[in-house]
């Protein structure tokens, strides 16, 4: 077992266990602070998909993200799905920071401070999930898997194609 499996990733994700939990004690408090995002993106996601149930109400949008981190960040921790749950809290962890920590508004300096550390806090864990994401533990990812299928077919192909013509010229050599 690799360190990776035993300790990185659970400790990448109890961020996100407390997080989900926290946010969804006081729910209220998030949906103000998302509204400034949850009001610009939602009537483009609207636009984009007009088909799909997308909720308006920023608290709806905060229970969403604060389960779908908790249920993820579990995924994480116990190596289920790691590239994908990864990639779900990467994707959860932009709007969050955007709404949670816009220290460019922030006039007091002690609030800025506070407010960009948190920010480049979670930009270092938006990294280390990227690079959760896209780690294959030494196996191959789907894509080199897609590419080798395809090498193979080829392969048996030709090899189909060339048993075949051989097999036509014993045939015609027996016929004369």
């Amino acid at each position: 077992m690799t360190i990776t499996r035993l300790l990185a990733r659970p400790m990448l994700a109890t961020i996100f266990v407390a997080g989900g939990v926290n946010a969804l004690r006081n729910t209220e408090g998030h949906a103000a602070k998302a509204r400034k995002i949850t009001d610009k993106v939602v009537p483009a996601a609207q636009q984009a998909v007009p088909q799909a149930p997308i909720p308006s109400d920023p608290a709806t949008l905060v229970r969403i993200n604060a389960g779908a981190q908790i249920l993820a960040a579990a995924a994480l921790a116990t190596g289920r799905a790691p590239r994908l749950s990864a990639t779900v809290l990467a994707a959860s962890l932009v709007p969050t920071t955007l709404a949670g920590h816009a220290f460019w508004e922030e006039a007091d300096a002690d609030a800025k401070a506070a407010q960009q550390l948190q920010f480049f806090k979670n930009t270092s864990i938006l990294g280390g999930l990227l690079l959760a994401a896209v780690d294959t533990e030494g196996r191959p990812g789907l894509a080199w898997r897609a590419r080798r299928a395809a090498a193979d077919v080829r392969r048996e192909a030709r090899q189909v194609a060339k048993d075949a013509r051989r097999e036509a010229k014993l045939a015609k050599a027996q016929l004369t």
